[in-house]
């Protein structure tokens, strides 16, 4: 079986991760991350609000990588962010981050937040 290449048409995907860091269109950023189609950009985490906030109208979908595991979804943030129009999946810190290439590669207006593994 041949395996094809990806085309992301210019966006920005997320490489890889490991412990405490990510690689995002080639560049490791350590701790968490914001990642949308122009690059990825820190973030303080799930108390950090604003950044999340201002992604409602430049994408329709934000998958929330809550770590290595989902123990317990923050509703709060997430009917905020629902409020505010954006469409959210919180999910595991690995699957948020291969959906939200899967859906970028899709030329979705997609964008990820996640929290280190």
């Amino acid at each position: 079986m041949s395996m094809k290449a990806t085309n992301f048409a210019g966006a920005v995907p997320v490489d890889g991760y490991g412990p405490g860091f990510f690689r995002v269109g080639g560049r490791v950023h350590h701790g968490p991350v914001i990642v949308t189609s122009d690059g990825a950009s820190a973030w303080h985490g799930l108390d950090d609000r604003a950044p999340l906030a201002a992604l409602a109208g430049r994408v329709d979908l934000l998958f929330l990588g809550l770590g290595a595991e989902v123990a317990a979804f923050p509703t709060a943030l997430i009917g905020e962010l629902e409020t505010a129009g954006l469409m959210v999946e919180p999910m595991a810190t690995p699957t948020a981050a291969r959906s939200y290439n899967v859906t970028l590669s899709e030329g979705r207006r997609v964008a990820c937040a996640l929290l280190p593994v």
